[in-house]
């Protein structure tokens, strides 16, 4: 099998790529270039995508005896996911880049390229794991629960998932730097990449302010009254707790947090944590790993990459997804995907597009539902 392997220039994606010479299949690594001016060198574990990269997944390649190339997708990827990133924020939703970069770069614009090459996959160093079932190819949560990606992964269709390898999706990550040592891989001990990769310096404030401009205004409590100013609505989130800087304190003492954010205003809202509680999202623009659902199903919700899974029941209707938590849960902003599971196995996603509160008769139906779906 022709197989064209991403390579990052980080020890994942090397020992996936190794696994994959390993198997037998004749493999291609690549390098996607999605910066238009990269920085020289990584700052530690913050961001990616420099020429220092670039060099560690072409040494990387020339250990493993494969081709190697670099594909500029800047372009691409400012236009898919730097501007739809910077879009979502000051329209006040809080998106998910990686989500976003696998749906529109690595697993689209990449796996079509591939294809039409003739390549039969594609290979990256994610951790989750492909499992043959039923009704095809099933994405599943990685053996590593602490490194699992699947969330990021919960916009893959049946198609993309039939043309994609992740072959580190069984092991740990201990296990996998210390494979990448013994291959003689100048990765094993590379640090993870964390935070947003174009955003560097971790200033997502700063990165923001620069691409949108100083939008000033008030900060608010839940009377109206002002407690605060802030430089532009674009720079925080729902449930966000630190930075705010609040003239007022609250007359209880208690810590506030961002409940809401209303751009065209330029005014974020805060409020008591209690007052962040909501019992279920409806979501938009469903994408289905596999069969998509039919009526009211049991199943596990994620909101976050790394939070944890939910008991909730999911009702998919009109191209919404509504899904009801069987406990309150707090932090929930408009923007994050909902990633549903049943198990391991990841059912599909949807961009949440409104949060339900306590009160609210689609939150009383679906907790009913979650009673019904339990007895």
């Amino acid at each position: 099998m022709r197989v064209l392997a991403a390579m990052s220039g980080g020890v994942d994606s090397a020992v996936a790529a190794a696994r994959c010479v390993d198997a037998g299949h004749d493999v291609t690594g690549v390098h996607l270039a999605l910066s238009a001016n990269p920085k020289s060198f990584r700052s530690g574990a913050r961001g990616c995508c420099t020429l220092e990269d670039a060099r560690d997944a072409r040494r990387a390649a020339d250990v493993l005896g494969i081709p190697f190339y670099v594909w500029d997708l800047a372009e691409r990827f400012r236009a898919d996911v730097v501007d739809d990133f910077v879009a979502e924020y000051a329209a006040g939703r809080t998106p998910n880049p990686c989500l976003r970069c696998n749906e529109r770069i690595k697993f689209a614009a990449v796996l079509d390229r591939a294809l039409a090459l003739g390549f039969d996959a594609v290979c990256t160093g994610h951790y989750a794991r492909l499992v043959d079932g039923p009704d095809g190819r099933e994405l599943h949560r990685a053996a590593d629960a602490g490194k699992d990606q699947s969330y990021v992964l919960g916009v893959l269709t049946p198609a993309q998932l039939a043309h994609s390898i992740f072959p580190i999706g069984d092991t740990v990550k201990a296990d996998v730097r210390a494979e990448a040592a013994h291959r003689g891989l100048a990765v094993a001990a590379k640090p993870d990449s964390h935070d947003i990769c174009f955003v560097a310096d971790g200033d997502t404030a700063g990165f923001l302010r620069s691409a949108v401009g100083e939008a000033p205004g008030p900060v608010v409590d839940e009377s109206g009254c002002v407690v605060g100013q802030h430089d532009g609505a674009y720079a925080f989130t729902v449930g966000q707790r630190r930075g705010l800087r609040l003239a007022r304190p609250a007359a209880d003492g208690k810590p506030r947090y961002v409940l809401s954010i209303s751009p065209v205003q330029r005014q974020v809202t805060v409020g008591p944590g209690e007052a962040l509680e909501v019992t279920g999202v409806v979501g938009v623009s469903p994408r289905w790993c596999g069969p998509a659902p039919t009526g009211a199903v049991r199943c596990l919700a994620q909101y976050r990459a790394h939070g944890a899974a939910l008991a909730a029941a999911a009702t998919v209707e009109d191209g919404f997804v509504r899904v009801a938590f069987e406990s309150p849960q707090r932090g929930v902003a408009p923007g994050q995907a909902v990633v549903l599971y049943e198990d391991t196995r990841v059912i599909g996603s949807a961009t949440i597009d409104r949060t339900v509160g306590r009160d609210h008769s689609l939150a009383t139906a679906g907790r009913a539902a979650v009673n019904r779906l339990r007895s």
